[in-house]
């Protein structure tokens, strides 16, 4: 195997493990990510709520 081989074959190697990283990181964000957006939503109240304000 020439020189160039060589690096043609480390280069390939890299990139190859660089996509399976990015996709690795991709699954994970999409887990947690997901399990944020299942939370219960916010109730809002249907109209304004007056509160009491103590001065004393």
């Amino acid at each position: 195997m020439t020189r160039a081989e060589e690096v043609i074959e480390r280069a390939h190697s890299l990139v190859a493990a660089l996509r399976e990283k990015r996709e690795r990181e991709a699954e994970r964000r999409k887990e947690v990510f997901g399990r944020i957006d299942i939370g219960k939503p916010l109730t809002m109240p249907s109209r304004g709520v007056q509160l009491s304000l103590e001065l004393q």
